[in-house]
């Protein structure tokens, strides 16, 4: 499929980032993955949203055009006429040095922004009957850190460690926060069930009052799974969350815009409850994709 690069529909192949580019300088810039169901974009105003917060608050650009952006995603899919897609969304701040100028400016540039879609990933369908083997990552998600929590393009430290997973037989890796409690996967949110409650960890946006920040970044599906509990009245109860909470849940799955809701059989040696797909996982997976289906139908009529 073509990508979308500044206002341009490009081969693949042909679209260039300057070498100048804070991205390609600094790793200086946020994306959002998305996905594309009936030509539609699920939750697109959601993600906009994310990712405009993100620049404001870490201080990249404070006056994104969310209608720019809106244009390069809606336009990606137009010209590509996809049916169902991932698109990842890529916005930095440009070919600018990101120090002050002579006069203690902040220098000031068009952003660079990039749209490119794919064929969906697709997942061996045991992963969603069996779950899948997870292992627990390093204490590294950092609540100091100004940048934690948001989807910037530093991501060779998740990818990292998720690639270690991979070569130990592992499908995710869960990240824990400097201490050692539950913090998220390294590209997914989490959730553990027990005794009927559904817990997950706090997210930024969800620390209670004079708590530090929470380095973990607020799913745009994870957000539609907290919505979906409330409906089907499962209490859910965000919480700072241990390695025991994890071994002794009776459920345990992942999201993320790509596979939405993952279970997870095993962590490590040690198999999540009995060792079967939760009835709640089956129940909150089944009601996603019936509403992904629902919002993205509705909008391409």
């Amino acid at each position: 499929m073509d990508t979308y690069l500044n206002g341009i529909m490009l081969p693949a192949g042909q679209a260039r980032l300057s070498a100048e580019d804070a991205a390609v300088q600094h790793a200086v810039g946020l994306f959002e993955t998305m996905s594309v169901y009936h030509g539609q974009v699920f939750r697109l105003k959601s993600h906009l949203n994310r990712l405009i917060q993100s620049a404001d608050v870490l201080g990249m650009n404070r006056n994104l055009d969310r209608q720019n952006l809106e244009y390069a995603v809606k336009k990606s899919i137009s010209h590509n006429q996809p049916e169902q897609a991932r698109l990842r969304l890529t916005v930095s701040p440009g070919p600018l040095s990101l120090l002050c100028d002579d006069h203690g400016k902040a220098a000031v540039a068009t952003p660079t922004v990039m749209v490119t879609a794919a064929e969906p990933i697709e997942y061996d369908p045991l992963y969603f009957e069996q779950g899948i083997t997870v292992r627990v990552g390093p204490g590294a998600a950092n609540p100091f850190d100004p940048v934690a929590g948001h989807k910037t393009l530093a991501y060779w430290a998740r990818l990292r460690t998720l690639r270690e997973a991979a070569v130990m037989g592992a499908g995710e890796v869960i990240w824990l926060n400097i201490s050692n409690h539950l913090a998220s996967g390294a590209i997914s949110n989490i959730f553990l069930v027990k005794n009927g409650e559904l817990l997950t960890p706090f997210a930024r946006g969800d620390e209670v009052e004079r708590a530090l920040p929470a380095p973990v970044l607020p799913g745009i599906t994870r957000q539609a799974i907290l919505e979906l509990a409330e409906t089907k009245n499962i209490p859910v109860r965000r919480c700072m969350l241990s390695i025991h909470d994890l071994l002794q849940a009776d459920e345990v799955f992942l999201t993320n815009s790509s596979w939405q809701v993952l279970p997870v059989g095993r962590v490590e040696k040690e198999p999540v409850g009995t060792g079967n797909v939760g009835a709640i996982t089956n129940r909150l997976r089944t009601a996603l994709l019936d509403l992904v289906a629902h919002e993205t139908k509705l909008k391409s009529v």
